[in-house]
């Protein structure tokens, strides 16, 4: 039985084609913000398998500015830091607040589960118009390890005081999901274009193509 309901923020719950002007002011292409996330998720992820912790917003950075030097750009340190800084004002998908508002009449508890430190998630959510929606707001700084690692999936088990199974996470990325059912939590995937499944371990047993179509799911199948 899920009793609380976990939803990853960037590119689950917020568009990120809104930082597509600064990348094509700064480095010349829109088309480069994928290699930026994914840059920054290497960085992360690194720091997670060495020990060497680094946050979300210093991950953001250097990433940006590794990708400048890569492609023969020059961006300053100031100017890399206006562009992370619009993070915190990302627009929600157009579904979102219908979906969470629907969610938000059931029984489960909702809670934001982000790699973004606390005051760019609180922010985030916040200039979104959803904070209204979650129970609570738990970021991965607070336990010093980035999802995929267990840790932030326990704190949110931890926080609302039930089993690591009464938990479900909603993400669009694979790795978080894998993440969260190694941990013992349930999992949801949000399809968005060009976000597929890993073929390789265990698979979500709610999948959709928006947060609509996967709170649907959840409230048929999780809810009171």
């Amino acid at each position: 039985m899920t009793t609380v309901v976990a939803f990853d923020v960037n590119e689950t719950l917020l568009d990120l084609t809104a930082l597509d002007a600064g990348f094509e002011e700064r480095l010349g292409s829109a088309g480069l913000r994928g290699q930026w996330f994914a840059q920054m998720l290497q960085l992360s992820f690194v720091g997670g398998l060495t020990g060497e912790y680094v946050d979300f917003s210093t991950a953001q950075t250097a990433a940006l500015l590794m990708l400048a030097e890569r492609h023969g750009r020059t961006v300053t340190s100031e100017q890399a830091l206006q562009i992370v800084g619009r993070m915190s004002t990302l627009p929600p998908h157009r579904e979102v607040a219908g979906a969470l508002r629907k969610l938000r009449g059931s029984s489960l508890k909702t809670v934001a589960l982000t790699n973004s430190v606390q005051a760019v998630a609180e922010a985030q959510l916040t200039n979104a118009g959803i904070r209204e929606y979650f129970d609570d707001v738990i970021s991965a700084d607070s336990v010093k390890r980035l999802k995929p690692a267990p840790e932030p999936y326990h704190a949110v088990a931890a926080a609302f005081d039930v089993g690591i199974s009464e938990v479900r996470l909603v993400a669009a990325h694979s790795w978080d999901v894998s993440g969260a059912l190694a941990a013992g939590c349930k999992a949801a995937f949000v399809a968005r274009p060009g976000m597929v499944l890993s073929p390789i371990g265990r698979q979500p047993d709610i999948v959709g193509t928006d947060i609509a179509a996967v709170v649907d799911q959840i409230m048929a199948r999780d809810a009171d």
